[in-house]
């Protein structure tokens, strides 16, 4: 709850700060007030309101994009061994018991999600089930754990909003510049920003800045990956975590995960550079475990 109210009262800052600047230098611009508040209700709405549902919806929305089934009463021995591993491990982390699902898919994965720590999902492929021994299911349990007892989901929510705000109202607010450049001799058009050659400028403004913003967001989901292996380590031992991930390093294969669910799986998945890169390299995350005293 903690994450969920630093979530608003950032951005509400931020809109806060944007709203003032704007103000000041809105003369010089030539944006109206009226304006100036739509674009500010628009990144409220958009911006910090999207980020906000979809951290919301994101159980269920995993849910339903892998076909995940829950673990209600366990039918066999793999899914009482699951339930006894993750019950201890969010026992030793200080969370409330994840919900545990499955997924058929052929690749070794997992991932975690969920709006809070105590009330969170931790979900296993099929691939990994059949294809890891248990010291490495258990090390990659470990790592999901981790990111709900570190916040992981909620974090990136609230950087992802914060950048879908800066994005709107920079796209916004440098669009209503290049239209009232371009047609500073029609008195028409430039008094209507929120005509068709605003729209398209500020369309391709939102493309360009928001690729640029999402090299911000892929750096602090590394980031966070790191600090979840360090945590899978603690919860169930260094070589396992280890162990594990090279066991994913020797069976690469491409995630099955759904794009929106990728950077919250195990291994992540390929990508154009290294900046869009949800995940390290396999190689760095070992070495960074191997080299931890």
């Amino acid at each position: 709850m903690k994450r969920i109210t630093l979530f608003i009262m950032t951005n509400l800052a931020i809109l806060l700060l944007l709203g003032i600047v704007l103000n000041m230098v809105s003369s010089y611009l030539g944006l109206s007030h009226n304006s100036i508040g739509g674009i500010l209700i628009l990144a409220a709405i958009f911006g910090m309101g999207g980020s906000l549902i979809s951290l919301a919806l994101s159980k269920t929305m995993a849910k339903w994009s892998t076909g995940a089934q829950i673990i209600e009463q366990p039918r066999n021995s793999v899914e009482r061994w699951l339930m006894k591993i993750v019950q201890h491990q969010a026992q030793q982390a200080g969370i409330g018991m994840p919900e545990v699902a499955i997924y058929n898919s052929p690749d070794m994965n997992a991932f975690a999600t969920g709006m809070n720590r105590n009330n969170a999902l931790v979900a296993v492929s099929t691939g990994l089930l059949e294809q890891m021994n248990d010291a490495e299911i258990e090390a990659v349990l470990a790592h999901e754990v981790s990111h709900i007892a570190n916040g992981d989901m909620v974090t990136l929510a609230l950087i992802q909003g914060v950048i879908n705000t800066f994005v709107m109202v920079m796209a916004r607010l440098i669009g209503g510049v290049i239209d009232n450049a371009l047609f500073r001799n029609n008195d028409e058009e430039e008094s209507n920003n929120s005509g068709f050659s605003y729209m398209i400028v500020v369309f391709v403004l939102e493309m360009i800045f928001g690729l640029l913003a999402s090299i911000i967001v892929m750096w602090f989901s590394r980031h966070r990956e790191f600090h979840a292996d360090r945590g899978g380590a603690q919860l169930a031992g260094r070589n396992k975590m280890i162990a594990a991930l090279q066991r994913l390093q020797r069976e690469r294969n491409e995630t099955q995960l759904p794009q929106e669910m990728s950077a919250f799986g195990v291994s992540g998945g390929k990508a154009l550079s290294n900046l869009f890169m949800t995940h390290p390299p396999l190689e760095t995350r070992i070495k960074a475990l191997q080299s931890q005293k």
